[in-house]
């Protein structure tokens, strides 16, 4: 009787948050506008990697983002990351660096060894900085044995200690500027829809006040190399977080979720890199998500000002900065020889004559 009582509680409160939703209108692929150096965000002897946007009473952005040095390799992001912070009066850019608000702990802490992928979010007066990182459990390890496995990459034995201890955490602080204060513990463990590690966090609000966490994870039962999406609730942006059973995405391999509320349309959406394209998803509840109706945001290219078209080896790590439920920013991580940069796109209303619609 009580399960019976239970499904259809849970019918009812689905038909009301129906009830309350709006159509699935939102559109970004047609507001991407042309490019121009400005918006690119690299940094001389690092590689950039991903960022999310904090806009200050000011009107100043802050920009958190990953970086490591280019003599450590590209593989050198899960062993020598830190997340750095540059500002800009515009998002449009130029993007100056700041100062390095994380790295690696150090031996004997979760997240000793690197720290990687952040979200930067404001929530009731403190801000909080979502990041990844990993260690070497009880092996003892020396800083040439970590420049050694940055060097050789995937192959190296230390890899598979430090790709599954990969998890997320968080840091806080009363100023955007920090000091950050860690959490002993990662946020949460891989259980449900993922495997091996809870990596590259997503965080939004929803109208009932309760937090919403997606992380990536393997694939369960996957003899492929695929990684699932997953969700996890809880009343606090500090936990503890309970893992949904139903994965966010696993029809597909996909990566770096960013997720937000619309409060007007009183639903989620959330943007991804799958292999060929920057996809957008929604969900009413935070839990059911489908692919919304401007699925393909943009595909991997990206048309500049002066007629050509940046098109990288790899595009991921989106990212969108959204302003009373106006998406007025999309990030993207590009990867093309020996480069790695955020590119800043300042998102345009279709009156704009800038307006470059992307197909």
């Amino acid at each position: 009787m009580k399960i019976v009582y239970f499904f259809f509680l849970m019918t009812i409160i689905g038909q009301i948050l129906h009830a309350q939703s709006k159509p699935d209108n939102l559109k970004i692929s047609d507001k991407i506008p042309l490019l121009n150096p400005d918006n690119i965000v690299k940094t001389t002897d690092y590689f950039n990697w991903g960022g999310s946007i904090y806009k200050d009473n000011e009107g100043i952005y802050h920009l958190f983002y990953s970086r490591w040095k280019k003599k450590h390799t590209f593989y050198g992001w899960l062993t020598h990351s830190e997340i750095a912070h540059a500002t800009s009066s515009s998002p449009k850019g130029p993007w100056e660096y700041l100062r390095t608000e994380l790295k690696g702990h150090g031996k004997g802490y979760w997240d000793a060894i690197t720290a990687h992928n952040p979200k930067i979010k404001f929530f009731d007066g403190k801000f909080y900085l979502y990041y990844i990182s990993t260690n070497m459990g009880d092996k003892d390890y020396t800083e040439k044995e970590l420049e050694e496995t940055s060097q050789v990459g995937y192959s190296h034995p230390n890899w598979k200690i430090l790709r599954p201890n990969q998890r997320t955490g968080v840091a806080v602080s009363n100023s955007i500027n920090g000091p950050w204060e860690r959490l002993d513990l990662p946020l949460i463990e891989p259980s449900g829809p993922i495997t091996t590690l809870t990596v590259n966090p997503a965080i939004a609000r929803n109208m009932d006040g309760k937090y919403y966490l997606v992380v990536k994870g393997d694939k369960p039962n996957e003899t492929r190399f695929i990684r699932n999406q997953a969700v996890a609730i809880s009343d606090s942006p500090l936990g503890p977080f309970k893992m949904q059973p139903k994965a966010v995405i696993d029809y597909m391999d996909t990566e770096d979720m960013s997720i937000w509320y619309d409060s007007d349309r009183n639903r989620f959406y959330g943007v991804f890199h799958a292999h060929s394209y920057i996809g957008l998803i929604t969900s009413i509840d935070g839990t059911i998500w489908e692919k919304a109706k401007d699925e393909v945001v943009t595909t991997k290219s990206l048309d500049m000002e002066d007629g050509t078209v940046l098109e990288p080896v790899r595009m991921e790590r989106p990212f969108v900065y959204v302003e009373n439920s106006v998406p007025e920013i999309l990030l993207l991580t590009a990867k093309f020889k020996d480069e790695s940069y955020t590119v800043c796109i300042p998102l345009k209303t279709k009156s704009s004559g800038e307006l470059q619609k992307k197909k």
